[in-house]
């Protein structure tokens, strides 16, 4: 080996000793591995399995949605008319009894003086087990029936002993078919009553006095039973099949959370948000790449590479399949997947794919660096070797003849 060589290698040998004993805020890497008392790591390159995809015409067409997902997909479509308002407990309701002449079962037959032949009898409340009581007919049960279906059964048991009875029953009090709204609306925490027409999301929304904050930094969440699903509040209103019909014991919650993504690489903005660095809002209902990268500060010139432009996300499997990506390498119970969306912004039609290609909640762009950046960076690092190794050789110099200097004082 050259003395060049030795130097260059004495030098590096140094440096890495010297590693330990230079400022820092706090434990390395290394002291970090070394002090675990057990460990699980992965020395594989790749320990997530993710798709990457070009953006292009056919990407454009699937990833138009925000969020994956849906109220429609999750409970259901809202075609045809409204679901039947069903009576249950706690239900306040009133009965008359219409019979065809008097001198029947409720009608005497002095009825002349009577403004007709029926006779209303007292509200009563549907009991904890559900029924009512309905004299000469007996218990009724009520709860979980419509109104027509217990108006019949009445008939039915009446129809011996009343001349051609029709029974008739109004609803006074909805107890029981009701929905709570809750979170950041003027009213919240309340139940508000469905009307017999059938109320939808928005329905309810505006029942409780509508919302706090501005719809695009807004999510709503329809919890009914087991099932819960959540929506970006703007999509009740661009996409009506998602302002669904809401059902008896529904909880509509309203939350507040701005959307955001965050934007990492070679970029120029220093303008983040809430001090997070690399963290950027919407502030706006629909956000495209362009716009977010554009939020961020715009391409470096120094150093990025415009042809290497990513996006980060998870993405529904439907979708991914209807852009016909092969999945079989992933499982088939797996509902999203991680994926990775690339733009070349060396191509001029990227541009106009990127302007129409919608952001997402807690996105991540990532510019990479040009290759000459990297190649700049080597050099550098060589420079800062060579330079400090024609240091230490002048400064060994300066220091011989210091010592010479020296000897030649304490002589004479």
């Amino acid at each position: 080996m050259s003395w060049w060589g030795k130097i260059l290698c004495s030098v590096w040998a140094i440096g890495l000793a010297s590693c330990t004993q230079l400022p820092v805020t706090g434990p390395d890497h290394r002291a970090i591995s070394i002090g675990a008392t057990t460990s699980v790591t992965s020395d594989e390159r790749v320990v997530l399995d993710y798709v990457l995809l070009d953006i292009n015409r056919n990407v454009l067409e699937f990833a138009v949605n925000i969020g994956p997902d849906s109220f429609f997909r999750t409970f259901g479509g809202d075609k045809g008319p409204a679901p039947v308002i069903r009576v249950g407990v706690g239900d306040v309701v009133q009965i008359s009894i219409f019979e065809s002449s008097a001198g029947g079962l409720f009608i005497p037959a002095e009825a002349g003086v009577r403004p007709g032949n029926f006779v209303t009898l007292p509200r009563q409340t549907v009991d904890r087990s559900g029924t009512i009581s309905v004299p000469f007919a007996g218990q009724i049960q009520a709860a979980g029936r419509s109104i027509p279906d217990i108006q019949r059964e009445i008939e039915t048991k009446l129809e011996n002993r009343a001349i051609e009875p029709q029974a008739l029953i109004t609803l006074v009090e909805q107890n029981a078919t009701e929905v709570a709204v809750v979170g950041d609306v003027v009213n919240g925490a309340n139940k508000f009553r469905i009307r017999s027409g059938g109320d939808r999301v928005l329905d309810v929304i505006s029942k409780a006095g509508g919302t706090k904050f501005p719809g695009y930094e807004l999510f709503v969440t329809l919890q009914r039973g087991k099932k819960r699903a959540t929506v970006y509040f703007p999509s009740l209103i661009n996409n009506p099949g998602e302002n669904i019909f809401v059902a008896p014991g529904d909880v509509v919650y309203v939350y507040r959370e701005q959307q955001k993504f965050v934007a990492i690489g070679a970029l120029g903005s220093t303008n983040q948000t809430s001090g997070v660095t690399g963290q950027y809002a919407f502030e706006q209902e629909k956000l495209s790449m362009n716009e977010a990268v554009a939020k961020a500060g715009g391409l470096l010139d120094s150093r990025a590479n415009p042809g290497q432009v990513f996006l980060y996300r998870v993405e529904s499997r439907e979708a991914l399949s209807a852009m016909r990506v092969n999945l079989s390498k992933f499982p088939k119970d797996q509902k999203f997947i991680p994926t990775v969306y690339r733009a070349n912004f060396r191509d001029p039609s990227s541009f106009f794919f990127a302007q129409k290609f919608p952001m997402r909640h807690k996105d991540v762009i990532y510019v990479s660096n040009a290759d000459s950046v990297e190649v700049v960076k080597f050099l550098n690092f060589v420079t800062a070797i060579t330079s400090t190794v024609s240091g230490v050789a002048h400064d060994t110099i300066l220091t011989k003849d210091a010592i010479k200097g020296g000897r030649h004082v304490l002589q004479e």
